[in-house]
């Protein structure tokens, strides 16, 4: 068992740990940034230009023959 936790303290050391940590906080960031600017700016902008269409409640039918 204490080979393990050396092996385990030596992986989190070498950085791997906090690169993927660090990716996971930017990642989620980015996710909020990407939402709010669609949800703020591009659909109001998009619902002007279309006369007040709501585009939420708009699906694309695929039929197939």
């Amino acid at each position: 068992m204490k080979k393990f936790y050396e092996e385990f303290k030596k992986f989190i050391s070498r950085g791997n740990v906090m690169d993927m940590a660090v990716g996971v906080i930017i990642g989620g960031a980015f996710t909020a940034i990407v939402n709010s600017l669609v949800n703020d700016i591009f659909m109001p902008l998009l619902s002007l230009i279309t006369g007040g269409l709501d585009i939420a409640e708009m699906s694309i039918l695929y039929v197939r023959d």
